[in-house]
């Protein structure tokens, strides 16, 4: 399992930010989609698996408070980091209760960016063997 690179989903309405992101990503050998709105990052979830999402709160369309609210509905293992270039308290904190991993202010330097997507692809595969350790479980309960 440690030679799969993490599968990150990018999310962000800034073409020029999602494609430089993307190529530096890239380069520290993670396995890079890109979306430039929710929708089509719901579209891309749906037809792949993704360990990580990196989600830029303000976009047209659908924001990234709802589009957090979506993605853990349909994948709820599936950690979110959520991205911005406004310092706001509030939305940071509702993003949290919403289930999202961290929350990171643009511009973010890319070794800490890595370290965080490194974090929340551990979290994802923990709470991949404890749901497969239950599932194992539950027949024997019957």
């Amino acid at each position: 399992m440690a030679d799969t690179p993490t599968k990150v989903l990018l999310v962000d309405d800034e073409e020029d930010f999602l494609n430089s992101l993307a190529k530096r990503l890239s380069l520290r050998r993670l396995e890079v989609f890109s979306a430039t709105s929710a929708y089509k990052a719901l579209e891309i979830l749906a037809a792949n698996s993704v360990d990580v999402v990196l989600l830029d709160m303000k976009m047209p369309g659908m924001d990234g408070m709802q589009a957090i609210r979506e993605i853990k509905k349909s994948y709820p293992l599936v950690e979110v980091i959520l991205l911005t270039g406004h310092a706001d308290l509030e939305s940071s904190l509702e993003g949290m209760t919403l289930g999202a991993f961290d929350y990171l202010l643009k511009p973010v330097a890319i070794d800490e960016l890595v370290y965080k997507i490194q974090d929340a692809h551990r979290k994802k595969l923990l709470q991949e063997q404890n749901k497969a350790a239950l599932d194992a479980e539950a027949p024997q309960k019957q």
